[in-house]
This record gives structure tokens, C-alpha cells and sequence, in this order.
């Protein structure tokens, strides 16, 4: 198989690269580097990295055109700042449509695309939510811009997966707050946890399934869910006994404000059922297999997807 990933130098892609090429497939990625690292990939000699971005829609022609992939697997996305609109328009709307387009013109079998949760907003009108929930990403410019891009592709006719993500964490994590908590913790300074709670799933769980959409599995959108949520604070305490601390640096415990959410809980019942069980990594072996990347490569700031006030 032939594999065009987009922002393979990321989380999700990098593991996903990683993943296709164990199996003997063949890959293309391009990453402009914004968040992910050069260093998530080592060469190998079915895989080319090409660095630029999907803003340049004659790049992304001349790349698909070239490689005639068959499957498009498309993670690339700007999140880094919530008040940068701009960016989060050219790389997620405009970049988005530009691969969708060239997956068209150029015969593309099968796109795989990647979306937040924040799509339903911040006051979820049931819980679990399922998939036939209104989509409401009126709460940031990252939801705004995610969902127009996975409006652009269900329009398109192409044979597609869509994953609706649960918060995806682990090795090369660099947004929400199991990075922060690692950063800060190290560096001695306080921590606050607001009172809710998360879905956090490991990210090569979620790259094994990746890997059956590529091969034909699913049609449609689905929620990449573990179907349970744990408190901020339990995800903190991994965190801390990962580290090994001496003592426990005990966090200030705030209510959630105006632009937070108390859950986000998805209802992963079509995953399981198109793609068969899931067995999900523990937290603990999650959060553990994440600090060890950070001690070894660092983190790359304190990135969140909505306007959350900072503890200085």
C-alpha cells in the first residue's frame, strides 16, 4: 500500500508512519514543524518526509499527482495558538480543502481524517454524546475550522473515515495538560486542575485502528472513544508518580470557567461495532510511556486548544 500523510511528523502521524511501515507500506508525509519534530521520524527507505506545507496547494498537487497514494491519511492541523485565526484558517480550512481536492483529482482510494470533540461544544446536549449530536464548534477557532474542513470532505464523494477524537495523549504529546503538568512540575512551579473530568486515549491505540480504515474498514465518522472519563486530577497524580517526585506537590483545585467544559464524554458503540473491540491502554502506562519521551526530548510549550487562564 501506499500511504500520503499529512503532518506525519506529529503525534498521530508519526505513530501512524511508524505503524505502515513495520508492514512493508510505503509513505510520503509532509510537516511544516509548527509542533511536530523531525526526530519522530528516522529515515527508512520506504518512507520520504517532505518538508512544506498543505497551504501550498501546488505542492500538494505535484506530491499526490506524483505518488498516486491509495489511501490519504490527513492529520496535519493548526492548533498552537487559540487567537491565531489566521493560521488556523489557512492550515486547517484552506490546506484541508487543498488535500481533499487533490485526493479527487488524482484518484485517491480511501481519506482518513482526524476531528476534535469540540465540534459538540462546551455544553453537550447529552452525554454519553452520540454521533448523531448537533455539531456546535462555535467555541474556538481550532473546532471552527476542523469542522469545516471534515463539512468539505463529507461533501466531496470520497470514500471516508472521519475520528472524532477523545483527548489523544502519550509519546510526542505536545498540546493540553499532560505536557503542561510534566513542563511545570519540572520546573518547580505550581499547578491548578480544574474540577472535570477527560477521556484520554493512548495514541498508538488509536493508530492500530487507523491502520484497519486504511485497509478498508468503517465508512464515515466515528468516535475514537474509550467510552470513560477520568478526573483532571487522577490524569495530575499519573503525572506525579510517573516523575517519581520526592513529595507531593499538592495543585490548586479551581471550578471550571466560562470557555471549559465539565465533560466530553463520546459514545465509541459504531467504533465497536465496525471495528471490533478495543483493548485500551491504561492511564497509568500511558502518562508513564509520555514522560519518558518529555525526559528524553522535552516539551515544546504550554499549548491548549481553548482560552484557558495560565498560572504564572
Amino acid at each position: 500500500m501506499k500511504a500520503f500523510v499529512t503532518g506525519g511528523c506529529g503525534q498521530i502521524g508519526s505513530h501512524v508512519i511508524e505503524m505502515l511501515l513495520e508492514r512493508g507500506d510505503e509513505v510520503l508525509t509532509i510537516d511544516n514543524l509548527a509542533t511536530g519534530r523531525r526526530e519522530h521520524l528516522e529515515d527508512h527507505n520506504n518512507l520520504r518526509v517532505v518538508i512544506g506545507t498543505v497551504v501550498d496547494k501546488k505542492l500538494i498537487d505535484e506530491l499526490v499527482s506524483d505518488f498516486r497514494p491509495d489511501v490519504l491519511i490527513h492529520t496535519a492541523a493548526s492548533y498552537k495558538d487559540p487567537e491565531d485565526w489566521y493560521n488556523d484558517t489557512m492550515t486547517n480550512c484552506v490546506g484541508g480543502a487543498n488535500v481533499i481536492t487533490a485526493a479527487k483529482a488524482f484518484g485517491v482510494g480511501r481519506f482518513i481524517y482526524f476531528q476534535t470533540s469540540l465540534c459538540y461544544g462546551l455544553k453537550p446536549l447529552h452525554q454519553p454524546i452520540r454521533l448523531d449530536h448537533p455539531k456546535l464548534p462555535a467555541t474556538s477557532s481550532y473546532a471552527i475550522s476542523k469542522t469545516t474542513n471534515e463539512d468539505y470532505l463529507q461533501i466531496s464523494g470520497l470514500d471516508h473515515v472521519i475520528f472524532r477524537l477523545a483527548n489523544v495523549v502519550g509519546p510526542r504529546n505536545v498540546a493540553g495538560p499532560l505536557p503542561i503538568f510534566y513542563q511545570r512540575l519540572r520546573d518547580h512551579k505550581p499547578c491548578f486542575i480544574t474540577r472535570s473530568r477527560r477521556d484520554f486515549v493512548f495514541v498508538k491505540d488509536l493508530a492500530h485502528i487507523v491502520l484497519k480504515a486504511c485497509d478498508g474498514m468503517g465508512y464515515g465518522a466515528y468516535h475514537f472513544s474509550s467510552g470513560k472519563d477520568i478526573a483532571i486530577k487522577d490524569l495530575y497524580d499519573a503525572v506525579v508518580k510517573a516523575m517519581k517526585l520526592e513529595e507531593y506537590p499538592e495543585p490548586e483545585i479551581r471550578d471550571i470557567g466560562p470557555d471549559d467544559t465539565f465533560s466530553i464524554l463520546l459514545d465509541p458503540s459504531r467504533t465497536f461495532a465496525d471495528f471490533g473491540e478495543i483493548k485500551f491502554t491504561s492511564i497509568e502506562e500511558t502518562v508513564s510511556s509520555a514522560i519518558a519521551y518529555y525526559e528524553k526530548h522535552g516539551t515544546m510549550g504550554e499549548y491548549t486548544h481553548l482560552r484557558f487562564e495560565k498560572k504564572k
